[in-house]
Order: structure tokens, then C-alpha cells, then sequence
């Protein structure tokens, strides 16, 4: 679970393509500190594990599904990619619920500069689209942030000057792509609303015929 409070700016050292797989080895630093194998490491706002790692760099293991569903097979030696450990429990939550679950990717649509601001406007698909609502958190290539407004095909946020600085998404150009995790408590509620069971619900036996057999009415 993650915060969506990037914690630095990696960078992607080298790439080993295994088909529809990739081992990615990633140079970090702040990352790094007490890392242990098998922690998790949200990488572009996807929850990855440690394969193995050095006092510079780690590498993780992509599976296919993965691939499919983000953006981390078009990184290149190179890219920067936003970072963030695992959430202790003793941290504040400063940003929101980030489980590093991508629902799918969106794309760069426009940047506009206001003040000390700037608007980014991306536009997805509408199975992503329709968990995201004004007011509500979006996670971007793993950075929280609040959504501005909304429409059938694209969102916005605005990004404050620290976010500019600290993370990837000013790397960006027009038609990239990134990763896009929606908030998890709208797809709960989803699911909860939508269930219809299998199993057939047992009726009651008790009806106004067992009442007056048995002598109630």
C-alpha cells in the first residue's frame, strides 16, 4: 500500500526483454535505504518487488499481465521513473489509498501553465473514466492527485510547484502515455452494488398457510 507522495525520481538503467516479460533494473537512492528483498516498490504508480539490488540500483521482475496493463514496457535506458516505498504504518497519509493496481493507462492530452500551477489534461478510456470524479483522487504514473474536472473521455488535475519538481509528470510530452490508478473505495462500491450471487437465497418457509395450520391466525 502506498501514499501516492513520491519519494524520488529514478532512473531506468537497463531493460531484459523475456517476451511478453521484462526484468527492469532501476538506479535509486533514498529507495534504497533498509531495503530487504521482497519489499515493494511503487514504480510509475505500479506495485513491483525486489528481485535483487545493489547499493545504487534494484531490479524487479515484470510479468505479462503487467506489461498489458501499463506503460513500463515503453520505458527506455534512461527514462525517469517516480518512486515510492511501501507505507509504514506509523506514516502520515498524506496523499490517498494507493495499492499500485493499475486499471489501465491514459494519455497526455495538454499542458497549460496558470500562476505557479500548471493543468494537465488526460485523456483514457471510459472503463478508467468512470471512477473518476471531481474533487476525487487519481493516482498518475503513481502520484496522488486531486481531480480538478471531468468529462466523458479525459480528466484534469493541477499540479502545485513542489509535484513539478519532485516527480516525472513535466518529463512528459503531448501522447504519452501513463499509468492510472483510480480510487479504490468507488470500484468497492461498484462491486457491491453489481453482485448478484450464484447461489440461490433460501426463502422463508413461514407464510400465512404454516401461520394458520399451526394455529396463529
Amino acid at each position: 500500500m502506498f501514499t501516492g507522495l513520491i519519494e524520488e525520481v529514478g532512473t531506468m538503467e537497463g531493460a531484459e526483454n523475456g517476451g511478453k516479460s521484462m526484468k527492469l533494473t532501476i538506479k535509486a537512492k533514498k529507495v534504497l535505504e533498509n531495503v530487504r528483498l521482497g519489499d515493494s516498490i511503487s514504480t510509475n504508480g505500479v506495485c513491483l518487488t525486489v528481485a535483487s539490488f545493489t547499493n545504487s540500483s534494484f531490479t524487479v521482475d515484470v510479468m505479462p499481465e503487467t506489461m498489458r496493463k501499463t506503460n513500463l514496457g515503453k520505458l527506455k535506458k534512461g527514462s525517469p521513473v517516480n518512486l515510492e516505498r511501501a507505507l509504514k504504518v506509523s506514516d502520515r497519509l498524506g496523499g490517498h489509498i494507493v495499492s499500485g493496481h493499475i486499471d489501465g493507462t491514459g494519455t497526455i492530452k495538454e499542458y497549460k501553465d496558470e500562476d505557479n500551477a500548471t493543468w494537465l489534461t488526460v485523456e483514457t478510456t471510459s472503463n478508467v473514466i468512470k471512477y473518476i470524479i471531481p474533487k476525487g483522487s487519481v493516482a498518475i504514473d503513481g502520484t496522488s492527485l486531486t481531480v480538478v474536472d471531468t468529462d466523458n473521455n479525459s480528466f484534469r488535475v493541477s499540479l502545485i510547484p513542489v509535484t513539478k519538481e519532485e516527480t516525472v509528470l513535466l518529463k512528459k510530452r503531448i501522447g504519452d502515455e501513463v499509468n492510472l490508478e483510480c480510487d479504490i473505495v468507488g470500484k468497492y462500491i461498484e462491486r457491491f452494488l453489481t453482485f448478484k450471487s450464484d447461489e440461490k437465497q433460501e426463502t422463508s418457509k413461514i407464510d400465512m398457510k404454516f401461520l394458520a395450520d399451526n394455529g396463529f391466525l
